[in-house]
């Protein structure tokens, strides 16, 4: 981290505005503070409670507590210097105050005046913008993070008199999910886990994934999905799940392999019920890494500009959240417009567009697993090699695959599934999907309460008979996916 570095570059640039914008107004202050020092720099603070006062000294500045007094009185003062203007955002609206910020800032080189704005958030207007530079303060990385854990372990061993227990598991993927967090958010939420019970567990673990989606606004657009599944949850797909347990180390940087870099994502095509949905969830609990889900169905709006808007805080999002699994499911609903007809004014294309460049241009380790039934409605932008790095095919479950899917859904509704006639099962659900064979075993519960059955293999094969697949109904599209799929994508079972 080399935040001294880079602000002090950024003030020896002579750009006359500086916005800092972060939660850490103490760290922030503290390396001004320092870099002022080092260069001499006098240093100045302005808050609406105390006025402007040179830092470090008590006295303040008279009748400088009003913002644009404040500015009237920099304006008009020869001292060269940095004049940090604490929480000033709401008062740069005001036509009046930008037109005196301005002002200074186009006399800089008159007099060396730099006003810093530090804010947990702040919008300069265009005419300002153009004049200023923002500065990020960096986030602990993973060893920082670490290093964090263990002062505060130490900290609660020297009180309590104690050791910190829990899980080892746990305790890693606590430290990945902190990191993307500031220092005094992640030492808040670290304190929180170990002063409850003295041990951090899978349970704090999810009340940090919680916490940081709510502090990051989560809404509709991006959902947190905290029910994930396992790959034991997941009949057959044997090549997508081998393909994932080989990039698991790398993605989740427990393993380097030099020229290589972490794995980006996959596409899942296939039949409606196959299993794409659930593969998604199990991918991230497989890994130990949230699930967030992108919902196209609320992400469009009526107002231009918008949706792509909403796009972009929703990958930047996905972003602070890493490392994790986006699921986009059923992807084609999203783009479909900018794979022909442009009926939507020109929208499915700039989202498609918003979302290749992400898909492009991201750093942090965001897996996608995006969902699509109808492979003719995605845009070839999308399909190209690249974008991501295998596209699977979920094709119907074979015997072997019905009859491991039947043993799931039986025992998962606490019955006994070695009573059951899995083989027969298994035959008689030729061409069902997993979501059909489901449905199967959930109606002949149904008939088994209402007639006083005893739910036996008969009862399920009876449904089975009653019901005519997808595969059937949709005979024509489903042998065109597969004939679109074969050799063009690689089977996941």
């Amino acid at each position: 981290m080399n935040d001294a570095r880079d602000l002090a570059l950024i003030l020896r640039s002579r750009f006359p505005l500086v916005a800092i914008e972060t939660h850490e107004e103490p760290r922030a202050m503290q390396l001004l503070e320092r870099l002022c020092n080092l260069e001499e720099w006098a240093l100045f603070t302005w808050t609406v409670t105390a006025g402007l006062r040179r830092h470090g000294r008590t006295d303040i500045v008279p009748a400088t507590a009003e913002f644009a007094a404040a500015l009237r009185h920099i304006e008009k003062t020869q001292q060269n210097g940095i004049y940090a203007l604490l929480d000033a955002h709401p008062f740069i609206e005001d036509p009046m105050n930008r037109r005196l910020i301005r002002e200074i800032a186009l006399g800089y080189h008159r007099t060396a005046r730099t006003l810093v704005f530090v804010s947990p958030a702040i919008e300069l207007p265009p005419e300002l913008a153009r004049l200023s530079a923002r500065f990020t303060l960096s986030l602990p990385d993973l060893p920082a993070i670490r290093a964090l854990i263990k002062e505060e372990a130490e900290l609660w061993e020297r009180e309590e008199g104690s050791r910190v227990k829990g899980q080892q598991e746990a305790l890693h993927l606590l430290a990945q999910h902190l990191v993307g967090m500031c220092r005094d958010d992640a030492r808040r939420h670290l304190r929180n886990a170990i002063r409850e019970d003295g041990a951090i567990t899978m349970a704090d673990v999810e009340k940090v994934l919680e916490a940081k989606h709510q502090a990051l606004g989560g809404d509709a657009v991006l959902a947190l999905e905290l029910e994930t599944a396992g790959f034991g949850d997941v009949a057959g797909l044997a090549q997508l799940k081998k393909w994932l347990a080989r990039r698991r180390p790398v993605f989740l940087g427990e393993k380097r392999i030099p020229g290589v870099h972490a794995p980006k994502g996959v596409l899942l095509l296939g039949v409606q019920g196959g299993g794409k949905s659930l593969a998604a969830k199990a991918v991230a609990g497989a890994w130990g890494v949230p699930l967030m889900r992108l919902d196209f169905a609320v992400l469009y709006n009526k107002f231009i500009g918008e949706t792509e808007r909403r796009l972009r805080e929703a990958l930047k999002q996905a972003d602070a959240m890493a490392p994790c699994v986006l699921w986009i499911d059923e992807i084609e609903k999203g783009v479909a417009g900018a794979a022909g007809d442009d009926g939507d004014g020109g929208v499915s294309r700039r989202v498609l567009g918003t979302l290749l460049t992400w898909m492009a241009e991201r750093k942090r380790r965001v897996f996608l697993v995006a969902t699509a039934n109808d492979v003719s409605a995605l845009p070839p932008e999308l399909l190209r090699k690249g974008r991501f790095d295998e596209i699977f095919f979920v094709d119907l479950p074979d015997a072997a695959t019905r009859r491991a899917i039947f043993a799931i859904h039986i025992a998962r509704r606490g019955l006994d599934a070695q009573r059951m006639d899995l083989d027969r099962l298994a035959t008689a659900a030729d061409g069902f999907s997993g979501a059909e064979i489901e449905e199967a075993v959930v109606s002949a519960l149904y008939e088994s309460h209402a007639s006083g059955r005893t739910m036996d293999t008969d009862l399920i094969a009876e449904e089975i008979a009653r019901t005519r697949p997808l595969s059937v109904v949709m005979a024509e599209r489903v042998d065109a996916l597969r004939a679109w799929a074969a050799g063009r994508a690689v089977m996941a079972g």
